[in-house]
């Protein structure tokens, strides 16, 4: 059988007094006599009362819980982020619920709905970008939500994203100065923003050396369609290879050891994210480092100032990206 809790009903019989002079009691309001105060307190302690904050809550037009959707709770990218979250929003007295989408976008839809049914506060997504018709529900309810990691081409959204730009110029420039020509990306789906800008940072990079775009390849996220996708790409002759993301790198620096080539004496590999890992990968792995936690504190700052009314017109977020060079590259 599943535990009942304890109701303010319960203690009001056991007192044997009314359910109103309880709940008065417990709120510690001045026409209830120090007596009954006592008494009601020393019940609700005897049965094991936990108060209902959300009840409370409700009443108050607040539950002091924000909603956070992901699309891959377990990449360890969105684990640092999902710390910066949390650590801000328990500053301000807020609770962290976190819904996982598995990058499909019919999850993303589910999980909005049912965070509005929870109703949260507020949202923190990271959006698939498959397609916004979720995004302009919540426009257009007017409900208070923040873009992470993500750019849609529209002034009138709150976001935090990198500069994914230059992240994707400075990785193609890196390689290009350990004199590789014939580089590779590995990318995400290109209806994603950070696939795109990072995708035009490399055509940038490559431009400036008068070269064009090598080879350019979309495949689904995870680390297993990286290595598969590697293990394909074999007969392709290329020295440099900048993935989409450090999980993708990961995958190739496997996949690139069974297909006999060095890194980084044949194939320098530049990754993106500097997830945890990426320093303990061997050879350890170079990369753009995005501040992760940072991004989250930010996203949920934004957020805060929306659910304060201490702003109420959009703003955009860029944070600035990092090369780290280790020794794939």
């Amino acid at each position: 059988m599943a535990k009942r809790f304890i109701t303010i009903k319960d203690i009001a019989e056991e007192a044997g007094v009314s359910v109103n002079t309880v709940s008065r009691a417990l709120n510690n309001k001045p026409d209830v006599s120090p007596q009954t105060k006592e008494k009601v307190l020393e019940i609700a302690k005897k049965l094991g009362y936990i108060r209902n904050s959300d009840a409370v809550l409700f009443r108050k037009g607040t539950t002091k819980t924000i909603g956070v959707v992901f699309e891959d709770s377990s990449n360890p990218f969105y684990a640092e982020v999902f710390k910066g979250i949390e650590t801000s929003a328990r500053k301000y007295g807020y609770q962290v619920i976190l819904m996982n989408t598995e990058r499909d976008y019919i999850n993303e839809m589910q999980a909005v709905d049912t965070l509005l049914q929870k109703r949260v506060d507020g949202i923190i997504i990271s959006p698939t970008q498959f397609d916004s018709k979720d995004i302009e529900k919540l426009v257009k309810l007017n409900f208070p939500f923040v873009i992470l990691g993500v750019h849609f081409e529209n002034d009138e959204l709150d976001e935090v994203y990198s500069n994914d730009v230059k992240g994707g110029y400075s990785a193609t420039k890196h390689l290009l100065s350990k004199g590789r020509r014939k580089i590779l990306m590995l990318n995400g789906f290109m209806y994603k923003s950070v696939a795109r800008m990072r995708y035009e940072g490399y055509v940038e990079a490559l431009r400036e050396f008068g070269l064009q775009p090598y080879a350019m390849v979309e495949i689904e996220e995870g680390y297993e369609s990286a290595f598969n996708k590697i293990m394909e790409l074999k007969d392709i002759d290329f020295d440099g290879l900048f993935c989409f993301n450090d999980v993708f790198a990961i995958a190739a620096l496997k996949a690139l050891r069974l297909l006999g080539k060095r890194v980084p004496e044949d194939v320098a590999v530049v990754g993106y994210d500097d997830i945890s890992y990426a320093e303990f990968v061997q050879p350890s792995l170079t990369t753009v480092r995005i501040d992760k936690f940072l991004e989250g504190i930010v996203a949920f700052e934004m957020l805060y100032e929306r659910l304060s009314n201490l702003r109420t017109s959009p703003k955009q977020v860029v944070l600035d990206v990092e090369l780290i060079v280790r020794e794939s590259a």
